[in-house]
């Protein structure tokens, strides 16, 4: 399947969280019932996201979105601090990965991120939540490092990864 990238908009928004039910919805069916709880990621959270412009729709070659993702330049404050281990490298720019969700019919599109967004820059950190079993996979298949662990805001606690690309 061929997919292409494009900024999202706020006409955008209600897809947004219909991908955003729909990645939810593959989280639970895995086990992982703890992340995105209590409404996460709201309308608003896309909305910034838009206005910052980091929000992204993937879709397919029918110009139909089955996934989404922001992707926004650092430092990313909860990353300053990591434990239990530390990143490939802490002084170099990177961007950050976030939000990613997708309809579950469609694959390929951690790839199709990845090189969105390698196109861009050649070093991304990305973080999970432990029992998110699927994106601990595919980061590793994508060719991430594990270095630690993050807190966010709330203390909740999330696996942190990094890939840097060499030219």
């Amino acid at each position: 399947m061929t997919y292409h990238i494009r900024p999202s908009t706020a006409a955008d928004i209600p897809t947004l969280l219909t991908l955003a039910d729909e990645a939810r919805g593959i989280m639970r069916r895995n086990g992982n019932m703890g992340q995105w709880v209590n409404g996460y990621p709201s309308a608003e959270i896309f909305r910034q996201d838009i206005i910052n412009g980091n929000s992204y729709m993937v879709c397919n070659a029918d110009n139909i979105a089955v996934a989404t993702f922001a992707f926004v330049p650092g430092p990313e404050p909860t990353y300053s601090i990591i434990d239990g281990g530390e990143w490939i490298d802490d002084t170099q720019e990177y961007y950050v990965i976030h939000r990613i969700a997708s309809l579950p019919e469609h694959h390929g599109i951690i790839k199709t991120i990845m090189d969105y967004c390698f196109g861009i820059t050649d070093n991304i950190r990305i973080d999970t939540h432990r029992d998110n079993r699927i994106m601990q996979h595919l980061m590793q298949k994508e060719g991430f490092t594990y270095c630690g662990i993050i807190y966010l805001d709330n203390g909740d606690e999330r696996l942190a990864y990094q890939k840097m690309r060499k030219r």
